[in-house]
């Protein structure tokens, strides 16, 4: 069995965002990139998977130039067998399930986190496996193998539902998947460099949206201290100025 990993390249999620061009354009200088976090607990569960047995091979993957490249040597320390890179900017979601598409019909198992922490799309997962016209569960917080099929855990509304699927399979993969990402440790950092990473030419595809400008939220009003002995004084803060009674 082969399970490919999606890997997004985003921001730490402690960036401090900037945009530039009139706010037309992210500002990606001095920005530290790291793994999606929902894409490194897939990879967790991946490696849990291969080491209970019957997964042969574990490969990432990523639409992206060159200084996603980092990242996906990441993925590769913490366990993962190969890479591969789609060189073109991951321009939406569409064009990057298009490009995922060409490379992603060998595998019997794909893991998608749920959505990306910078533009939060939750899509290219549920495009790729219309596209591949492979079955697709979203939400999983759970995922085994049993024989030819695989044992889906997801969450829903007053409880959790338990499937059982055949693949090859899409699994749209949130929190509780696993219970911590793995850190690459020095034996891992060290392979990784002999580890293949292959660049691919992207191919033919259009986007389907683009981004006309950017805004930053407005800045936080300023923090009011009431004593929590005047509760007259909460009160009325919380009628005529936040409204909220």
């Amino acid at each position: 069995m082969k399970i490919l990993v999606l890997i997004s390249n985003v921001p730490d999620t402690t960036t401090k965002i900037r945009f530039t061009g009139d706010n037309t354009a992210f500002d990606a200088a001095g920005v530290q990139w790291i793994i999606n976090p929902w894409d490194e607990l897939a990879l967790t569960r991946a490696m849990e998977l291969k080491e209970a047995g019957g997964v042969d091979k574990i490969t990432v993957a990523n639409v992206g130039e060159k200084i996603t490249e980092a990242t996906l040597r990441k993925a590769l320390a913490v366990g993962a067998d190969d890479a591969i890179r789609i060189d073109a900017p991951a321009k939406d979601a569409f064009f990057v399930a298009s490009q995922l598409s060409k490379i992603a019909g060998d595998y019997d198992l794909i893991l998608a986190g749920i959505e990306a922490s910078d533009y939060n799309g939750n899509a290219v997962g549920g495009m790729l496996a219309e596209l591949l016209d492979y079955n697709s569960v979203s939400a999983v917080s759970g995922i085994n193998i049993d024989g030819d099929k695989f044992v889906v855990n997801r969450e829903i509304d007053g409880g959790s539902q338990v499937l059982s699927v055949t693949g090859p399979l899409v699994a749209i993969v949130q929190k509780g998947i696993a219970k911590e990402p793995r850190i690459p440790a020095m034996r891992g950092i060290m392979m990784a460099r002999k580890k293949p990473l292959n660049v691919v030419p992207a191919e033919e595809a259009h986007e389907k949206t683009s981004f006309v400008n950017f805004e930053l939220p407005p800045p936080k009003a300023a923090c009011k201290m009431v004593d929590e002995e005047n509760a007259k004084e909460l009160i009325t803060l919380l009628h005529e100025e936040a409204k909220v009674l």
